[in-house]
């Protein structure tokens, strides 16, 4: 459950300038945290359902069509007298974020009204795991951790602004996707923090185990057996940082309900995030042959002391 929308990316032809005209490219495609990360899932092997909300609106038919092809089934609500949510970046020649502007009050709207649908909860009920976004607010959150009950619910946390909605609901994550920026949003400890500081901000704030990342620096991983670093290999290009947490999410789950530990699980997504940043699209494609030889190049995890 959460966003799947209107994905805009404008590239920088040359030097960003601020505050000036500079010449570039857009592309428009169907992207969100959820969205981005079951299509990584599901090539990885797992069956997936999504909800999310949509506008009546030519946007909205586009997002249909994108689920649709990418062999998820749609339980999303459309809402004919709404806009379709919509996110649009702005990232530099080399693939990096300048900015990012989302326009997503529907989610703020609607969200917990429709986890109330029998639909929804006779979903969740025949589910293995959930997985969710903090696109949606943190009531919507609330009732649909009440929902899973014992199943795993894991998350995303979108930015450092929508991160702290997980505050509530930390203690009955399995697993917290986020970067360093949002979590020190959520731990409340400086942004120097040391990674061992920022990890036991993090469980003071209830949160068990969580996957941090922090552009080419490891990724950070804990649980209850500690706190571990994966390594990423240096991508043969850079093409387009956007979506690769979420890459690294959907992989990293895929990885985790076939009964891999978190550590083993990790390596996969960190496999699955080189491959989004050396494409131009926000879900890489990839074949198992290209996945593994992915997956080579990534280091064996490193105890954190």
């Amino acid at each position: 459950m959460g966003g799947a929308h209107i994905d805009r990316r404008g590239q920088v032809a040359g030097p960003y300038v601020p505050a000036a005209s500079n010449p570039g490219t857009m592309r428009e495609d169907v992207g969100g945290g959820v969205f981005n990360a079951l299509r990584s899932l599901v090539r990885r092997g797992v069956s997936a359902s999504l909800l999310s909300l949509r506008g009546g609106d030519a946007s909205g038919e586009t997002v249909s069509r994108a689920i649709a092809a990418s062999g998820i089934a749609d339980l999303s609500a459309v809402f004919l007298d709404r806009t379709t949510p919509s996110y649009t970046a702005l990232i530099d020649r080399d693939g990096e974020l300048i900015v990012g502007f989302a326009d997503m009050a529907l989610y703020d709207l609607a969200f917990a009204k429709q986890i109330r649908r029998a639909k929804v909860r006779e979903v969740v009920a025949a589910a293995d795991a959930i997985l969710c976004d903090a696109n949606l607010p943190t009531a919507a959150l609330e009732r649909l951790v009440a929902l899973a009950g014992a199943r795993p619910v894991f998350a995303i946390a979108i930015s450092p602004a929508k991160v702290v909605r997980l505050m509530p609901v930390l203690g009955s994550l399995a697993l917290l996707f986020m970067n360093r920026r949002e979590a020190v949003a959520l731990a409340g400890v400086d942004a120097d923090a040391s990674e061992q500081g920022l990890v036991e901000g993090l469980r003071r704030a209830g949160l068990a185990s969580g996957v941090v990342t922090a552009g080419g620096a490891p990724v950070l991983g804990f649980d209850g057996d500690g706190l571990f670093a994966v390594a990423p290999s240096a991508p043969r290009r850079i093409a387009d940082v956007t979506g690769a947490g979420d890459a690294l999410a959907g992989a990293t789950i895929a990885a985790l309900l076939r009964g891999l530990s978190l550590r083993a699980a990790l390596r996969e997504g960190v496999a699955a995030a080189t491959l989004a940043i050396e494409s131009c699209d926000a879900v890489p494609g990839f074949t198992a042959a290209s996945f593994a030889e992915a997956l080579a190049l990534v280091p064996q995890p490193r105890e954190v002391a």
